[in-house]
């Protein structure tokens, strides 16, 4: 495993693995922050049975890639990673990872937030569920973007 800072797939992957290879070498780091999104299996009141990611590749990377830009630019942060899977996938499963180093918890917090606001409406994924009445498209929610507003940026979603 190389010490990417983005990658896309549809594997699952491990936690403890990928804060190690985040942190690895760098005494610096006094604070590791993570955030793990899991699929529900249940959304706006529908049971959900499977939910399916699609990506533009490439294009997914770089957007990411320039949010972790933007995060390395507001926090004093030393490192961030992020994990997202494609494809089908279960109630249960690990969906992304957001992970980030600082020398205090507080900025780790903050910039992990905020990359997870920032992925939420601005990375290129869609989103399919399947529930009792069919296959259907998920669209970005709107306090997904006022939480990307807090940062003082606008969703470009629309």
């Amino acid at each position: 495993m190389t010490n990417q800072r983005v990658r896309i797939q549809t594997e699952d992957f491990d936690l403890g693995q990928e804060i190690a290879m985040l942190r690895q070498g760098d005494k610096r780091v006094g604070a590791v922050c993570s955030f793990i999104g899991t699929v529900r299996d249940r959304n706006d009141g529908l049971s959900v049975s499977s939910m399916e990611l699609e990506h533009y590749p490439g294009m997914t990377e770089k957007a990411i890639e320039a949010m972790i830009d933007e995060a390395l630019a507001r926090f004093d942060i030393f490192a961030a990673r992020v994990v997202h899977r494609v494809g089908l996938l279960q109630p249960l499963d690990q969906v992304v990872l957001v992970a980030v180093t600082s020398a205090h918890r507080g900025e780790s917090f903050r910039a992990c937030e905020f990359l997870m606001d920032y992925l939420k409406t601005q990375a290129p994924f869609w989103k399919k569920e399947e529930t009792p009445q069919g296959a259907r498209w998920v669209d970005a929610r709107v306090s997904d973007d006022a939480a990307l507003a807090k940062w003082g940026i606008a969703a470009t979603n629309a």
